[in-house]
Parts: C-alpha cells; sequence; structure tokens
C-alpha cells in the first residue's frame, strides 16, 4: 500500500444479516482525501492482508468514509477480520481513494446493486440524485434482513426511484431484467455491482439485447473462478536487466518474482483492483483479471501479475 493514511473507526454498526459498516475518521489534525462515487480504499484489516471496500457515503462528506463489508463465507481472512476483530478506536491504515467505476454523463442512468454490490451503487445513486439526474435504482438481496442501508434509502430524496427485489419475495417483485433494460432507452448506461453471477447476469442480458461495452459497467469484488489444470511452466523476462524468471503452475507471476527478488506492489492479488498492472512488451498473455476491459485485453500490452500467465513459453515485461 503505497503511501497509507490512518484512519479511526469512529462506529462499527450491524446494517444487515452478516453486514456491518465501518465508519472511518481521521486522525485529530488530519484530513481525508476527496472522493467519488464509485470509489473504493484500500484497508489493511490486519498485519499484511489488504482488503479493497468501496465507498458509499455521500461523496460530499470530507470528514469520514464509510464502508460496508459482507461476511464471506468463502472469506480468506478479510471479511472475517473486519467483523470480529475491528473494533471502534482501532486505528487502521487505508489507501487514498481509487475510482475504476466512476459515473459518466448520461441522459438516464440505470443502477443494479446485488448483496454488498450496494456500496458503490448507493453512492452513485446519491450523487446521481443531487445532479438532478435521471436514474432508477434496483437493489436486489437475498431476503429483506440481507440488505442493507434500507432505512437510509427509505429516507432518502429518491427512495421513489429505488426498487427492492428479494429472491424470497412473491414473483411480482423480483427483477424482471428484460423489462427494465428494454425501457431503458437509446441513451441510457447500466452500472452493476455484486457477486459475479449477478454481475454476468445483468451485463449478459444487455449484451443479448445489443447494449454497447461502452454502456455497461461494473465492478467485481472478487477474482473469476478459472480451470488451472492446463497451467504449465514459462518464463518472465525483464526487459531492464534482460533478467529471466520461470514461473511454475503453482506460481503467480508476482510470487515467482518476489521470490527471485524483484517485488511488484499488490493489494487484492485476485485481478479486481489493478494495483500490479504491468506493461508487457512481448508474448501472449492468458487474462484472468476482472480489471482490465475486452479491448484492453485484447491489446495484449499490459496485464495482472498477481493471476494472469502467458499462453506461451514466454513474456518480456516492462520491468
Amino acid at each position: 500500500m503505497s503511501t497509507p493514511l490512518s484512519v479511526r473507526i469512529a462506529r462499527k454498526a450491524v446494517e444487515a444479516t452478516d453486514i456491518v459498516s465501518l465508519e472511518l475518521a481521521p486522525l485529530e489534525g488530519a484530513t481525508l482525501p476527496p472522493f467519488s462515487a464509485g470509489s473504493h480504499i484500500d484497508v489493511e484489516v490486519k498485519p499484511g492482508v489488504i482488503r479493497q471496500y468501496s465507498l458509499c457515503n455521500d461523496p460530499t462528506e470530507s470528514h469520514r468514509y464509510l464502508i460496508g463489508v459482507l461476511r464471506d463465507p468463502a472469506s480468506r481472512g478479510g471479511s472475517v477480520a473486519v467483523h470480529d476483530l475491528l473494533q471502534e478506536g482501532q486505528v487502521l491504515r487505508i489507501s487514498a481513494p481509487r475510482n475504476h467505476f466512476a459515473l459518466v454523463p448520461a441522459k438516464r442512468s440505470i443502477l443494479f446493486a446485488g448483496g454488498i454490490g450496494v456500496t458503490p451503487i448507493l453512492c452513485m445513486a446519491e450523487r446521481l440524485a443531487q445532479s438532478g439526474a435521471d436514474f432508477e435504482m434496483h437493489y436486489c438481496a437475498r431476503a429483506a434482513d440481507r440488505a442493507a442501508f434500507v432505512a437510509r434509502i427509505q429516507a432518502s430524496s429518491f427512495a421513489g426511484r429505488v426498487h427492492f427485489h428479494f429472491d424470497d419475495g412473491p414473483a411480482e417483485q423480483k427483477l424482471d431484467l428484460a423489462a427494465v433494460l428494454d425501457a431503458a432507452g437509446a441513451d441510457a448506461h447500466l452500472y452493476v455491482c455484486g457477486p459475479g453471477g449477478f454481475i454476468d447476469f445483468v451485463t449478459q442480458g444487455a449484451a443479448a439485447r445489443q447494449w454497447s461495452s461502452d454502456r455497461v459497467h461494473f465492478e467485481y469484488f472478487a477474482g473469476q473462478k478459472v480451470d488451472t489444470s492446463a497451467d504449465g511452466t514459462f518464463e518472465v523476462k525483464l526487459a531492464s536487466s534482460g533478467k529471466c524468471v520461470s514461473v511454475p503452475p503453482s506460481q503467480t507471476v508476482v510470487a515467482a518474482l518476489r521470490q527471485a527478488g524483484v517485488e511488484i506492489e499488490v493489494s487484492c492479488e485476485q485481478g479486481v483492483c489493478g494495483t500490479c498492472l504491468t506493461r508487457v512488451l512481448e508474448g501472449e498473455v492468458d487474462h484472468r483479471d476482472n480489471y482490465l476491459t475486452d479491448e484492453e485485453k485484447a491489446a495484449n500490452d499490459q496485464f495482472l501479475p498477481c493471476c494472469s500467465r502467458a499462453r506461451g513459453t514466454l513474456l518480456v515485461l516492462d520491468l
């Protein structure tokens, strides 16, 4: 984490079943960098464990950051640490906000939140409402008790634009994606965040209706599952020195380089955040991230070494 900031947990609250929020305040005399809707921060939830969380408070606020964290049964330790170890008053290290999921000017915006994916989507809804923009929001959750920030949404000026859809609710309130997309208009932009399956459902629905990729915006919280059974060994060559490092099937490029004494800054290590983005000078990349766009992957001139590999036997890196 480059140039970390120190913040104090001013408040920890239960927002829904298995979801807590943390209100992070600057230490006395310090200030927090500004952020825009869709931004996230890195949080060191325990020594050496860094996770990314979207900011879900009003972007005009400068006295706090607010994040929401789901207890994930498949957690690698991050969400469990937030729920079970972190307490009010504790000081944490975080990064400055970064935004890879920003709002773009549009005549109309359609927002889809799946579960904990509501965190950046709610921030977007508040920003759109403040600017007088035309939008609607669809919030899907397994059940009403698993939907976070409901009271905040219901008390907002845009409550009438938010539609709740619960898996265990009656059929008439469930999300009719086709109807929503068909009614959106040719100039509408779509934003979706949540579990990978939910994002795929929405984006594939948009693609089936010929929505252009520049109108569809999404952000994953976790890396994609990849079949690694056919992975082989390949070499990475450092352009600056000519040094070659072997990457076996059991290691990532980042891990192999670290073992060889070459450090690349990483954060999520799942191909989500983009921290380790590295230029590729030669070789074909096997992209396994959820960060780069399809167009950026096709250009084959950069990759995320925390998860992606080589399709051939060599990658020459701008290192």
